[in-house]
């Protein structure tokens, strides 16, 4: 099977619905966005630290096919079309929030403001939530101009603070120190 299509070679690409777009479309902006969130999030579940707990990786897939599904409803403006496509749970925001609750009670208190690194996992997690930061942006920018899934600004909202107590539960795991920040006067 071929994978190369051809139809993309003059920078306009396909919706699920056959609807053809700039592929610098802020529709095109966010869904690509969450594709390479969920890029990152492999290379998070990669590290051996993660890997190895059965628990984070089932919460990542997890996270992972919601970003699919996510995708996919932003490829998809047909009304017929959007009624087909899977949907993600109205308890997805509060299984992150006690999945946050339970890693951040072992956690020490944050005084400062931290800087990404100490360690190659820490900083897949940091990677993981700054380009849902800006997913959330593509996402809210298209809102203006666009009908979006209801749920979705709340649900990349919540994720990015995911991936900050991620990387905070990594470096307490991996008994790395977190960098405080300590501006220059």
């Amino acid at each position: 099977m071929r994978i190369y299509t051809r139809t993309g070679d003059e920078g306009m690409t396909s919706l699920f619905g056959g609807q053809r777009l700039s592929k610098d479309d802020l529709r095109i902006e966010a869904y690509g966005t969450l594709d390479e969130l969920n890029a990152l999030l492999g290379a998070l579940g990669d590290h051996e630290c993660v890997a190895q707990n059965a628990a984070h990786i089932d919460f990542l897939r997890t996270l992972q096919s919601d970003l699919f599904t996510w995708g996919s409803h932003l490829a998809t403006t047909d009304p017929e079309m959007l009624q087909r496509l899977p949907t993600i749970p109205s308890t997805r925001l509060d299984e992150m929030e006690k999945w946050m609750d339970s890693q951040s009670e072992p956690l020490p208190e944050l005084k400062q403001f931290v800087i990404p690194g100490g360690h190659h996992a820490v900083s897949a997690a940091h990677l993981c939530r700054v380009v849902c930061r800006r997913a959330e942006r593509r996402v809210i920018g298209l809102s203006k101009v666009e009908s979006i899934p209801p749920l979705l600004i709340a649900y990349l909202n919540r994720l990015s603070d995911v991936f900050f107590i991620w990387s905070r539960a990594l470096s307490e795991t991996l008994h790395v120190a977190e960098i405080p920040w300590k501006p220059e006067s």
